[in-house]
């Protein structure tokens, strides 16, 4: 049964919405992303003010431009949080190459969906799903990785609510960077995973300036990994740029070899399973090649108004 409601005031600009589910094996699951197909027209304050109404942890704007341009640089997207602007982020970039995958004219059903990001051009890759499959798979590749800090281990540990033995001994919790720097910080445990406590005080004294993001890894018993990134308070289901980071992390000490596909899982604590697919190469000291994909699945539509 529907209703009308009369007298109801709406603004005079509209603006088509999406959401979907990113790093997800089915509807519900994943992590949450708000995409608007053509966000031209919106001022910067507008888009921020929309990513703050959609209330998930990031929002992306897609604004349509010159097809001769799009080809050379990829289709403009911004991502914003509830809080600011990021120059990249790997949920938001697969969930919204994926919707340009299915709807967008300019590439609709290509084999490669490139988007031009703050952070650069980043190309997106995807598998023709078969019949019957929810959503479609994809994978970015991301810029290589830089390497940072290695910050204080006991520090850092104190700020997560750990001892230092719960720590993995043999290799340092570091900096690392593919467009947006995390933390990677391997426990030796899925207990010490599961009592992962941040103190934010804390971490930012232990993590200073633009690298106060942890993404804790621990193996389970099957030899796949597990993670965690404390976010606002609770855990993010899915961290597409920190997956990324950590595949890198991994490479580079040995506990991943080159080329390996690795499966980590995240979002389990927050009753929000995810799968990062995830792989980076090696050569010549350098890790390089680092992708990250997933499945993308749309779930709900609607349109805003704005006076």
């Amino acid at each position: 049964m529907s209703t009308q409601v009369t007298g109801w005031q709406t603004g005079d600009r509209a603006y088509e919405w999406a959401q979907v589910d990113v790093f997800a094996e089915g509807p519900l699951q994943g992590n949450m992303l708000a995409i608007f197909p053509d966000a031209r027209g919106l001022s910067d304050a507008e888009m921020q003010q929309l990513a703050r109404e959609t209330n998930l942890s990031e929002t992306t704007f897609i604004l349509p431009g010159d097809p001769a341009e799009e080809r050379e640089r990829g289709v403009r997207v911004r991502i914003f949080t509830v809080n600011e602007e990021f120059p990249f982020a790997g949920h938001p970039t697969l969930g919204t190459a994926a919707w340009l995958w299915a709807n967008y004219p300019a590439v609709r059903g290509a084999d490669e969906v490139r988007l031009h990001l703050n952070v650069g051009t980043i190309p997106v890759r995807f598998q023709a799903p078969a019949a019957q499959e929810q959503g479609v798979f994809g994978e970015m590749r991301q810029r290589d990785p830089e390497f940072g800090v290695e910050p204080d281990a006991v520090a850092l540990a104190r700020a997560c609510g750990l001892a230092a033995d719960d720590l993995d001994q043999t290799s340092p919790p570091q900096v690392v960077s593919t467009g947006l720097p995390f933390c990677i910080l391997p426990l030796a445990s899925m207990d010490a995973l599961a009592r992962l406590r941040v103190d934010p005080a804390a971490l930012t004294e232990a993590l200073p300036g633009p690298h106060g993001r942890v993404y804790a890894l621990a193996r389970q018993s099957d030899g796949t990994w597990r993670a965690r990134m404390p976010f606002h308070g609770s855990d993010d289901p899915a961290t597409g740029s920190a997956a990324g980071c950590a595949i890198s992390y991994l490479v580079k000490h040995g506990a991943a070899q080159s080329e390996e596909k690795l499966v980590i899982s995240q979002g389990i604590e927050v009753h929000r399973p995810s799968r990062l697919h995830v792989r980076a190469t090696r050569s010549g000291g350098r890790v390089t090649d680092v992708f990250v994909g997933g499945r993308t699945i749309p779930v709900a539509a609607g349109r805003f108004t704005l006076p």
